[in-house]
């Protein structure tokens, strides 16, 4: 956590809004980048964002610093995200367990000139149909993953898994996305 992220969350905590409106202000375009990988539904996304801001906003007090605001603040995000789709019907939990390689990378092959673009064109329009495809505990898994970096741990945390479900759902996920571009390589 910065230093003036630090600052306003001491202020907000105190009941300022105008810190609080500082906070919003730095998080918010990730968070609806977050929330619209999630969702795949912009009016979703900002919903989700919305309501991950009221939570944030309600719960400041119990926030305890041991995880940094941003992460604090993505875990809600998500869980808003998630619920929106609950909400509209299209989540499909699945909370399989079974051993996972950690080997998760999608590799492609990289090729010259302008064949370059348009080959990483039609990867990026396989990809947004897979991710499309994916159930929402899935999709949430991969972007926090692949997208956001977060470990495991904090996966697992966020989507209220163990670790062996939170490792199939992105084992899962990638396993779909690597049969979507395999036609391209």
């Amino acid at each position: 956590m910065t230093g003036d992220e630090q600052h306003w969350v001491v202020q907000a905590r105190n009941g300022n809004q105008h810190a609080f409106r500082q906070l919003v202000d730095a998080n918010a375009r990730p968070l609806h980048a977050l929330c619209a990988r999630i969702t795949r539904d912009p009016a979703l996304a900002e919903d989700a964002v919305q309501e991950a801001f009221l939570n944030a906003w309600r719960h400041l007090a119990t926030f305890d610093g041991r995880a940094g605001f941003r992460t604090w603040l993505h875990r809600i995000a998500v869980n808003a995200a998630l619920e929106q789709l609950r909400r509209r019907g299209r989540c499909e939990l699945t909370t399989d367990v079974a051993d996972v390689d950690d080997d998760f990378l999608v590799e492609t092959e990289t090729q010259a000139g302008p064949d370059r673009h348009a080959h990483g064109s039609e990867i990026r329009r396989h990809t947004e149909l897979e991710l499309g495809r994916m159930t929402a505990l899935e999709r949430a898994a991969f972007v926090m993953r692949h997208h956001e970096g977060h470990s495991l741990e904090e996966i697992s945390a966020t989507l209220s898994l163990n670790k062996n479900a939170c490792k199939q759902a992105i084992f899962r996920a990638v396993r779909k996305l690597r049969g979507a571009l395999q036609p391209l390589r």
